[in-house]
């Protein structure tokens, strides 16, 4: 029986959101921000962590920081992230980071896919076992990885992405039944064309490859999308602070679309 209307509320929880100063990530952070979370921003430029959380809402009197890392370096990462677990808790994880270069199968090297494992792989396996030693003891945890609609239909120009990615939704779905019965959800979102930094960044790399304009190719990008647009960075914000609350205790393990349609298999 229904017996109260939604309404996403987040105080007294504490979120930590990758890759925050702008694009998806940002608008992660503002959005859970909006819903009543103290929220930890994380990239490696200061200048734009501290515009960031200053654009952070603090209506319900959360107390807002930011951590400088650099998701390329992993050595300094890991550091950097277990003195922050040294004094901190969270509730809330969002493992975000910048995608890895843009190639094909013949481009990338060995070394190569090792870069793209440690930024995309090693990183989100490091700050979530961190996590959870906590969420444990609390009995509620939300962990939610930002990943691509790619590890369910590779592009060919996307090999390093495809295939870390891949393993980092396993991953999670091996996890999720370990972290189940202590309150603990992890998910993964499979994103798709939203109107960010990145896919500016491929258009322009494709829109050269192809000896065509950026224009011209930003369009080619759309017409392949049924709703007939990129996606919004707060369209994508409202999913995750969903995945976040208390409403979504029962999803789990899960891996969710957001692509306006894109995606062409089940």
């Amino acid at each position: 029986m229904i017996t109260k209307r939604m309404k996403i509320n987040l105080e007294n929880k504490k979120a930590l959101v990758g890759a925050s100063t702008e694009g998806l990530g940002k608008a992660i952070a503002l959005q859970l921000a909006l819903c009543g979370a103290s929220v930890t921003l994380m990239a490696r430029n200061e200048k734009k962590l501290k515009q960031v959380l200053s654009e952070l809402n603090t209506d319900f009197n959360q107390k807002h920081q930011y951590i400088i890392t650099d998701f390329y370096d992993f050595i300094s990462f890991e550091k950097t992230i277990i003195n922050y677990f040294k004094k901190n808790t969270i509730d809330i994880l969002i493992n975000n980071t910048n995608g890895p270069e843009s190639g094909g199968v013949f481009d990338k090297s060995t070394v190569d896919y090792q870069r793209a494992f440690d930024l995309l792989f090693k990183t989100t396996h490091h700050i979530t076992m961190l996590a959870i030693e906590n969420m444990k003891k609390n009995k509620y945890g939300r962990i939610i990885n930002a990943t691509s609609l790619t590890v369910k239909e590779p592009l060919p120009y996307l090999v390093l992405s495809n295939s870390i990615r891949a393993a980092v939704v396993t991953w999670a779905k091996t996890l999720s039944r370990e972290i189940a019965p202590f309150g603990i959800t992890i998910n993964n979102i499979l994103t798709g064309k939203f109107d960010t930094k990145r896919i500016q960044e491929l258009n322009q790399n494709q829109a050269t490859n192809k000896g065509i304009s950026m224009e011209d190719n930003l369009k080619s990008i759309v017409n392949d999308i049924p709703a007939g647009r990129l996606g919004k960075s707060e369209e994508y914000a409202y999913l995750v602070t969903f995945l976040a609350s208390e409403y979504a205790a029962y999803i789990t393990g899960a891996n969710i679309t957001i692509d306006g349609g894109l995606m062409k298999s089940l």
